[in-house]
């Protein structure tokens, strides 16, 4: 595996097209606090995609968005995101996405399996 780390001005276009790329793959959203540790928020919704809004005034805030059911439907922030990389497989597939904040605390979300964008057909869970 490696981490390829998405430089701050990349981050909308990034996450827009790897939102694109991985919509209704099914995700495990965990978060890991200094405070609490890990804790697992979601897993098995289907990802429904990331989003980076900039405000001048209140910094930016990146969030994560999974399940497509209203009863089964997932909304996380991350407030004032200092970093965001991505964990590949040696053959370039996405495993695993993480979202550090100012905080400390670190959202990851990965894939139920990792495998290229080009080899899964239109078939979504």
């Amino acid at each position: 595996m490696q981490t390829r780390q998405i430089p701050k001005s990349e981050w909308p276009a990034f996450l827009d097209r790897f939102s694109r790329q991985h919509a209704g793959w099914l995700v495990r959203l965990e978060i890991f606090n200094p405070d609490f540790g890990a804790q697992v928020e979601e897993t098995g919704l289907s990802l429904e995609g990331l989003t980076d809004e900039r405000n001048e005034s209140e910094g930016n805030t990146i969030t994560i968005m999974a399940g497509n059911e209203p009863d089964d439907h997932v909304t996380h922030s991350i407030t004032n995101p200092t970093e965001v990389s991505v964990e590949q497989t040696d053959e370039g597939a996405d495993a695993a996405l993480s979202i550090k904040s100012a905080d400390g605390t670190t959202a990851l979300l990965s894939f139920r399996a990792a495998v290229l964008p080009e080899t899964v057909d239109a078939v979504m869970a």
